[in-house]
């Protein structure tokens, strides 16, 4: 597609770059939960293989902090709303209800609150933000293989969200015509997590918050460290064109 018939996208002066399941981590006193749990808690039940490598891979390159938490999402899903049932699991469901404050006072909200003030920290200084939520995916779910390399969730009601991706879309393309790169897949983007809380706090003229899913096999082995690359000078070509 020729330059000047891209869709167009606001200004990037700031991008953030956060991941939500960066490990599985699960805090000795809630151990006891998780005894028959090993292979859940290190599934991708637990958490995302390969994205905080990702998420600091480009924190290098442009220089920037990664805002990260890396207890097991079966402790608590660090990319749920605390009104959102699902933020429990199968583990945790049954906690009483001041087990569950004191997990989302000291597990959940640090890393929530951390994000919210530096995103608004940088829009107070007049900044338009770019906010990336680092993630992987399994290649196979329930039997049915993932039909993409790459996805980016976005809300698709949000202009300059969609304009942001279909241009990111196009650069990944460009550089790796291979690439499989789908928009709002594996997940749709407008669902409950961290960029959804976000939208709803921020100017979306000035907030754009997109959720990088990237194929956990593009992150293992050899292919790992071009995977990375292939990121980072995508998303490099994306803001500053």
């Amino acid at each position: 597609m020729p330059k000047s018939s891209r869709p167009t996208a606001p200004r990037c002066d700031h991008l953030t770059l956060t991941c939500e399941h960066g490990g599985n981590r699960i805090p000795h006193e809630y151990a006891r939960l998780f005894r028959r749990a090993a292979r859940a808690v290190n599934s991708h039940r637990g958490w995302d293989p390969g994205a905080l490598d990702l998420a600091r891979f480009l924190g290098r390159f442009f220089h920037l902090p990664v805002h990260y938490a890396t207890w097991c999402r079966l402790l608590v899903e660090s990319n749920r709303a605390p009104t959102n049932p699902r933020i429990w699991s199968q583990y945790t469901a049954g906690l009483p209800a001041a087990d569950k404050t004191g997990i989302l006072e000291r597990y959940w909200w640090p890393h929530r609150r951390k994000v919210e003030t530096h995103i608004q920290n940088e829009l107070a200084q007049g900044s338009n933000v770019v906010h990336v939520a680092v993630h992987s995916f399994v290649p196979v779910l329930g039997g049915t293989r993932r039909n993409a390399d790459i996805g980016l969730l976005y809300d698709s009601r949000h202009p300059w969200e969609k304009a942001f991706c279909c241009r990111w879309q196009m650069a990944l393309e460009s550089m790796d015509p291979a690439l499989r790169v789908r928009r709002n897949y594996p997940y749709p983007g407008a669902t409950d997590g961290l960029c959804t809380w976000l939208r709803r706090r921020h100017p979306t003229d000035r907030y754009v918050g997109v959720e990088l899913e990237i194929n956990q096999a593009l992150l293992a082995g050899k292919k790992r460290r071009s995977a990375h690359r292939l990121v980072a000078r995508s998303l490099k070509e994306m803001l500053v064109a």
